[in-house]
């Protein structure tokens, strides 16, 4: 699956290793969890525009 992955704490979010995408294993769900299926996902523009550095 895919993930955007926080590797390190205490980078600042304009580094482009503070955050990067992933291809992880799917989980396994345990007796007591659900595995969600994720269909979208959105970005708040601001946060954006400081990953920029705009």
């Amino acid at each position: 699956m895919k993930a955007i992955v926080y590797a390190k704490a205490g980078l600042p979010i304009v580094d482009p290793t503070a955050l990067y995408e992933a291809e992880l294993p799917v989980p396994t769900p345990g007796a007591r969890d659900l595995l969600v299926r994720i269909q979208a996902i959105a970005v708040n523009p601001v946060d954006s525009k400081l990953r920029l550095g705009v």
